[in-house]
């Protein structure tokens, strides 16, 4: 039976701080639909310290972020961007349009088209998240998204510079500096500054996720892609060492980011939690990274790895790092959560930065029901039909007589006009 060393904050607490975000956003939304670009100064200058005249960057405050990033940079972004787009592109090889004949007459098929305008949020008030900006605009772009727009917070009181370059650099039509709920809405709703959209996507901070909840249907979404969580599931063939700096390279993302280490030795947990505690004193980023540990972070530790299966799946997390004897053995049994990083040779930020795989994943659990993004959440399948005579007379028959098993006279009256006239025309 599993048994827990550290537990996190309860659920009866997470539900409760979920409500008062739930408030949060859905004022501001209010207040964005009312008063518009007015609302959205107001509230970047609150939280964000940011009141420009116009949120677009121009192309020449665009150019000017060029010269403030080095050519080291610019290499490393376009090299990240290649591994992002080339998954991408195998990615959508794999969606194909299909047209069949599945019944004497009956042609049935579907397309894929890509949706028409997107905005791409990209975090970035605490870290400068430049990976964001690959994620969603480059794989935006190899879908065929016909405009797509991309939305940061300032960094320290003006535009991120290497965030407005990958921006650039991935092909987003519009840049804006603004973030937070007012960037979700702004995208979402519109104002006199900025068009809508008709899709959100990115990741973000817990208000962020909410906004996107709170905005869907009236948009589509990506996924809820809330604080980053990660479970590092291992056994005795890693060390505490490495299982401790995995743990605090994901805790650090903020305060209520959950690490979970999983393990079936609890020799290996207990010398995890002590390293863990090294790390955090040395750690430059100790001190966000500390919080979250010490609220959210959990240790569990289980008797078997059937035992570990079981909790990782119900614990459905966003980054889940397998390093044990045989982690194909999860890779083939596991089937909820956001991405698997096998062996303890890969790790969670070689996913999040660089490696081509896209790092917008689900949290809360809901790894239960979607994967992350990718290029196909871009896509919309649409299905279409074409018939014969012959065959409307065929299928007709069974449509009017089910219409008329479940009273819908409409219905029936639409496959009877037809065998009216299409069985007419083959008998004469």
């Amino acid at each position: 039976m599993a048994r827990f060393l550290k537990e996190g904050i309860s659920q009866e607490e997470k539900d409760d701080a979920d409500a008062k975000v739930r408030k949060t956003v859905e004022d501001i939304l209010d207040d964005i639909k009312a008063r518009g670009d007015a609302a959205l100064k107001d509230y970047s200058g609150k939280f964000d310290n940011w009141r420009p005249e116009n949120f677009r960057l121009s192309r020449e405050e665009i150019d000017a972020c060029y010269k403030q990033v080095t050519e080291q940079n610019i290499e490393d972004i376009k090299f990240a961007q290649a591994q992002v787009r080339g998954f991408a592109e195998i990615q959508k090889a794999a969606l194909v349009d299909v047209e069949q004949e599945t019944f004497p007459g009956v042609t049935l098929g579907h397309k894929n088209i890509p949706v028409n305008s997107v905005g791409c949020y990209v975090p970035g008030g605490k870290y400068p998240m430049v990976a964001s900006a690959h994620m969603s605009v480059v794989t935006a772009k190899v879908a065929g998204v016909g405009r797509i727009i991309a939305s940061a917070p300032p960094f320290e009181g003006k535009p991120s510079a290497a965030i407005v370059v990958a921006q650039d650099m991935a092909g987003a039509d519009e840049i804006y500096c603004l973030g937070g709920v007012q960037a979700m809405g702004a995208m979402a709703l519109g104002t006199d500054q900025v068009a809508p959209v008709d899709m959100l996507v990115g990741p973000g901070n817990a208000y962020v996720a909410e906004a996107k909840r709170q905005l869907f249907g009236r948009v589509g979404i990506d996924l809820l892609a809330g604080p980053t969580e990660t479970l590092v599931i291992a056994d005795d063939s890693v060390d505490g060492e490495l299982c401790a700096a995995d743990l605090l390279g994901q805790a650090e993302h903020g305060p209520t980011s959950p690490a979970v280490l999983l393990t079936n030795s609890e020799e290996l947990a207990r010398v995890t939690m002590k390293e863990v505690e090294r790390q955090l004193d040395i750690l430059p980023t100790g001190e966000v990274a500390r919080q979250a540990w010490e609220v959210y972070g959990q240790v569990i530790v289980c008797d078997s790895e059937a035992e570990m299966l079981a909790e990782a799946d119900r614990l459905a997390s966003e980054h889940v790092q397998v390093m044990t004897k045989d982690p194909n053995y999860f890779l083939d049994n596991m089937t909820n959560y956001g991405a698997l990083f096998l062996g303890p040779e890969t790790n969670v930020s070689y996913g999040d930065k660089v490696i081509g795989t896209n790092h917008t994943l689900p949290t809360k659990g809901a790894g239960r029901y979607t994967g992350g993004l990718w290029v196909g959440k871009f896509i919309k399948t649409h299905t279409y039909q074409r018939i014969t005579e012959e065959a409307s007379v065929e299928i007709g028959k069974y449509c009017s007589r089910l219409c008329a098993l479940e009273g819908f006279a409409g219905h029936k009256e639409q496959a009877d006009i037809r065998l009216r006239r299409y069985a007419g025309i083959n008998e004469g």
